[in-house]
């Protein structure tokens, strides 16, 4: 853990010794009474945490009263904010449902990386069981975000959405675009057959630097000529990374590098 990351009603309150955040702090940093950690509020401020008390330690932290108790025992501790945290970017990831052992793998890089939303969605030619995963559940999908937020030393967590079609999907993009006030979006989507031109080039003539983007990847077969259609008929501009084929996961990582790269994200 690059940083330990609470709830709100959290701080201030013991953390449980066989809370998997207390063995990391003992085990793993070998953190002891007076030492600090990394903390932060999910979705809120950063800063320092400063352990007061390890329930089973003597009162100065210098060693344990009785060494098995101490490893075993709650940890108190104190929290000085000390920023808002690290910001999101507005890169928001449009990625057709990938086969869950990706999904895993895919949304802890989306987190590390920064995005704003990850919207997952059926595609005409991805396997519709992968939906119905146990790792594709809202809860699971949060926690890996939450890990790779961790990963990142950040406390802000990409927001997740769920859709059952590529259409579900824009609609639901173009509802929140007529309601939010802000500059247009770079839509993009993400395509190795016939695309109009390659993502790079495309950034290089349209700066995304102060504007939202909206990236869009196909499940692991790729969309369809109507799925193309669709996209395109949605404002979408239809972007290469090159004739090698990736996975889904990596096609998503590499093109939301790049976008970011262009963003200044990554400087």
């Amino acid at each position: 853990m690059n940083i330990c990351l609470f709830e709100p009603d959290q701080i201030g309150r013991p953390l449980a010794a066989d809370d998997e955040r207390a063995v990391h702090i003992k085990k793993i940093l070998h953190k002891g009474v007076g030492d600090t950690f990394a903390a932060g509020i999910i979705g809120g401020q950063a800063g320092t945490a400063t352990i007061t008390k390890i329930d089973g330690a003597s009162p100065d932290g210098s060693q344990a009263q009785n060494a098995g108790a101490a490893n075993n025992g709650a940890i108190h501790f104190t929290f000085t904010p000390q920023s808002d945290g690290k910001t999101l970017f507005p890169l928001h990831m449009i990625i057709g449902f990938p086969r869950p052992i990706q999904l895993k793998r895919l949304l802890r890089d989306m987190a590390a990386l920064g995005v704003s939303s990850v919207r997952l969605c059926g595609t005409e030619l991805g396997e519709k069981s992968y939906l119905k995963a146990h790792l594709s559940e809202p809860a699971e999908v949060y926690k890996m975000l939450l890990d790779g937020t961790v990963q990142a030393g950040s406390t802000h967590v990409p927001q997740p959405m769920f859709y059952n079609t590529l259409a579900e999907c824009l609609d639901g993009l173009d509802e929140n675009r007529s309601q939010a006030q802000e500059a247009r979006p770079l839509l993009l989507a993400l395509d190795n057959v016939n695309p109009a031109q390659s993502l790079g080039s495309f950034l290089q003539a349209n700066p995304p630097a102060g504007r939202p983007v909206f990236a869009a990847i196909g499940s692991e077969r790729g969309w369809t000529n109507a799925e193309r259609s669709l996209l395109e008929e949605r404002g979408f501009t239809r972007v290469g990374m090159g004739i090698r084929i990736m996975r889904t996961e990596t096609a998503s990582t590499v093109s939301a590098s790049i976008i970011l790269a262009q963003m200044g994200a990554l400087e």
